[in-house]
């Protein structure tokens, strides 16, 4: 098992010296928060990570939960975590004091979670989705409802879950078939199945409780006729809970992540299963939505946590194992060196940091939007809301396609040892690969981004992160050693507004298949472009703390490190965009004309 696996010292440089994340403390709703408290959150999901979470990483791959006589069963660790973070608030972090939680800001919670997903990605899932479904009972539904199910969920006693997919819809939620027939008792009989529902059934809770879409008989078609309800496996009654006609139907078995349980249920097979409708009929998606950006901020931050797992497995080992000597030792007797001397591991232990760290920061940047657009109003509200909507499926999609890669990278740096159980970088490869299917997959991100994300509000929302980046361009200061970057990052947003404008042309002419079909490679460029932002951020903080002479050694290799690390993004990443501009700049047609038969 590792030792480490991941940097506190990083999070705490992101956090205060390139964010300044403690700022938003100015403002009432988070006055009563400061460093301290920061510190001490971090610390406290660090003992966490490390006591509870940690030691069971490898034992919940080998022993994932199984399925028996309809019941879902999971590792036992998972009841003493559930309690622990009900306990330690975690569960309820983000909300007002008044709701109890603890008005934690966003970007610090979002932060617990990379921590937790860094310890032991499938043990992190549980809280985290209850998260997300209280919010929508808190936000959009009754006070019964609240009063029902709020504080079992923020106490770890039962979970929350968000259920969309239906076997013949998948991701066109416009496809929903599930039923809702309403009832003379207020509350509505619900009929169908949901796939694919993390955590949707287990046993380390005394109940779960689900967040549906369905269609009330007679509303409209499409996705203007889907409602949101509360369905819960046990439905409340004088008694205590009783069975609500939801039935585990089976459990999926998954390539990773398998310590979380995905669940496949059927609901009111025996017409029996009550739902309870949240807000207003027809209106379930934009509800849901809320929870779905959340969730993707979250996909974002897990693929990076992971990512930070395995970087620091491989570096670990690069250190420590012996094998051949440098180019220019001549004599075979002179003893082997550590693998991290070899410059194609540090270009891919290189590699690895400036796609963690990179992405770790867009996703900080977009929870601090989070915050911001939360205590602000009027025009300043509204210009982070639209950052934030801009840059959501870029840091949900970026972080995702990038592990992949980057956790690949670590199992090579092991060598053949990265390829056997024995080591964790196989099982971290593993467990990411969801990410860019979760909560909506890269290319319905990249169509959301282009289709709709740089449009909206007339272009506005790319114009204000156009500015942002000039706003960091133009801090770079005349004798930096940054400044080449500087115009480099210049000169590609002049090329994204560019290319920006000529899709966008397309779809004015009507023409959206052809400005569509390479969604996915535009929203690459866009990834490489934010990311490369953030590097310059984390670059002109660390060249300036270079400055100081009173550095401790290990600060001093720090920093240089940031250095290193926006060189080499600049250097290595930056480049790719000039073969995608090229391909999206193409008049030729390839996909949208050709016939599927030819795929033989």
């Amino acid at each position: 098992m590792p030792k480490q696996y991941l940097s506190l010292r990083n999070i705490q440089f992101l956090l205060y010296e390139v964010h300044q994340a403690t700022s938003i403390c100015q403002y009432a709703y988070y006055g009563e928060h400061n460093k301290e408290i920061f510190d001490m959150v971090l610390g406290s999901a660090k003992q966490l990570a490390d006591k509870y979470l940690h030691p069971y990483l490898t034992e919940m791959d080998r022993k994932p939960p199984y399925y028996e006589n309809g019941q879902i069963y999971v590792h036992q660790q998972i009841k003493q975590l559930m309690k622990l973070y009900g306990d330690g608030g975690w569960i309820s972090a983000t909300s007002s004091y008044e709701e109890g939680g603890q008005q934690l800001p966003i970007i610090l919670s979002n932060l617990s979670g990379f921590i937790f997903g860094a310890a032991n990605y499938s043990a992190s899932v549980f809280p985290f989705l209850s998260t997300g479904a209280s919010n929508l009972i808190r936000n959009f539904g009754s006070q019964e409802l609240k009063d029902t199910f709020i504080p079992k969920m923020y106490a770890g006693e039962w979970q929350g879950t968000m259920a969309l997919t239906e076997p013949q819809a998948g991701s066109s939620l416009s496809d929903v078939q599930t039923t809702a027939s309403p009832t003379e008792s207020g509350h509505y009989l619900i009929k169908g199945q949901k796939i694919f529902i993390s955590a949707g059934d287990h046993d380390a809770v005394e109940n779960v409780v689900h967040l549906l879409l369905a269609r009330i008989k007679g509303a409209p078609a499409g996705v203007k006729g889907i409602s949101l309800f509360v369905v819960p496996k046990k439905r409340v009654v004088k008694e205590g809970v009783a069975p609500n006609d939801v039935i585990t139907a089976g459990m999926y078995h998954k390539m990773g992540y398998k310590g979380a349980p995905i669940a496949h249920l059927i609901f009111g097979e025996h017409e029996d299963c009550h739902g309870y409708l949240v807000g207003e009929p027809h209106k379930g998606l934009n509800y849901m939505f809320q929870m779905m950006n959340e969730a993707r901020l979250a996909v974002g931050m897990s693929a990076v946590s992971i990512a930070s797992a395995a970087y620091y497995a491989s570096l670990e080992y690069a250190k420590e194992r012996p094998q051949g000597r440098t180019f220019h030792a001549k004599n075979p007797l002179e003893p082997q060196v550590a693998i991290i001397e070899h410059p194609d591991i540090r270009r891919m232990l290189l590699f690895q940091k400036a796609i963690v760290e990179g992405s770790l920061s867009l996703l900080m940047q977009c929870s601090l939007y989070a915050d911001l657009e939360k205590v602000n109003t009027g025009e300043t509200k509204e210009r982070y809301a639209l950052l934030l909507d801009l840059l959501t499926p870029v840091a949900k999609s970026y972080p995702s396609e990038m592990a992949i890669q980057t956790t690949s990278v670590a199992i090579q740096c092991l060598g053949g040892y990265g390829y056997l159980e024995d080591f964790t970088p196989e099982q971290f490869f593993r467990d990411t690969r969801i990410h860019p299917i979760h909560e909506g997959t890269t290319g319905i991100q990249g169509l959301d981004l282009l289709g709709r994300k740089v449009i909206m509000h007339e272009g506005r929302a790319m114009s204000i992160f156009l500015e942002e980046i000039r706003l960091t361009l133009l801090s770079v200061p005349s004798l930096s050693t940054l400044r080449v970057r500087k115009h480099e990052l210049a000169e590609a947003s002049q090329h994204l507004q560019a290319i920006t404008m000529h899709l966008v042309d397309f779809i004015k002419e009507g023409n959206v298949e052809k400005a569509l079909a390479d969604a996915t490679l535009y929203l690459e460029y866009f990834g490489i472009i934010a990311i490369a932002w953030q590097w310059l951020k984390q670059g002109l903080v660390a060249e300036k703390a270079l400055e100081s002479s009173n550095l401790s050694e290990e600060d001093y290799n720090f920093y240089q490190g940031k250095m290193l690390g926006a060189q080499y993004f600049f250097e290595y990443e930056i480049p790719k965009i000039r073969g995608l501009h090229e391909r999206l700049e193409s008049s030729y047609t390839l996909t949208p004309t050709m016939k599927s038969a030819y795929l033989v």
